[in-house]
């Protein structure tokens, strides 16, 4: 990695909950980014630890009766975020005010000005690069609905190049902690390739 480059944890979806192999992951970053339903004070504040600097928004799931945690760090959620990075703008957002069958063309159109988009609520693990913005799922980075583990999206932003690797991890049982990290599904995109996932 460059110096010139700038590592980003994109997460979503964790719902209260984040998997200890995600926030180590979070330790390599220069930022980690909540793309809504946090659920928890303890999320943001894990992922800053690791980071050393965490964005967020608020997902549909982000009200005062199910937040646990400091009321302030629900109330500083906003509903979007643009994040400027080495040649170019990630924007973020929940997505669920788009709905399914549009939605990544109505993410498109909300951020023009963005070279990624990424967004929660499906929980569904995907990228769509195959036009700008690149519209991001991370798939969901807890225990709630992970479709077979938790999963996360590394992106390293640097100018003339973004690159986003998968990570999928296996589900562990309720309780459960792991000392190691073990990368699963790896996908590594640049900028002209097409994946869905």
């Amino acid at each position: 990695m460059s110096d010139l480059t700038v590592r980003v944890l994109l997460v979503a979806d964790t719902h209260g909950v984040l998997d200890p192999r995600i926030a180590e992951l979070a330790r390599d970053c220069t930022l980690a980014v909540h793309a809504g339903d946090v659920g928890a004070s303890d999320v943001l504040d894990a992922l800053a630890a690791a980071a050393g600097r965490v964005l967020a928004v608020r997902g549909n799931n982000d009200v005062e009766t199910k937040w646990r945690g400091a009321p302030a760090d629900l109330i500083a959620l906003p509903e979007s975020v643009e994040v400027l990075l080495p040649d170019g703008v990630l924007a973020l957002e929940h997505g669920h005010r788009h709905p399914p069958a549009r939605r990544h063309a109505r993410l498109r159109a909300a951020h023009p000005g963005a070279r990624a988009v990424l967004y929660g609520h499906s929980h569904h693990l995907l990228q769509d690069v195959a036009t700008e913005p690149w519209i991001l799922n991370p798939g969901a980075a807890g225990r709630a609905r992970t479709g077979g583990g938790p999963s996360c999206l590394v992106l390293d932003a640097a100018v003339g190049a973004w690159r986003v690797c998968v990570w999928q991890f296996p589900a562990l049982p309720r309780g459960a902690r792991t000392s190691g990290l073990t990368r699963s599904a790896i996908t590594d995109l640049h900028a002209g390739q097409s994946t869905h996932g």
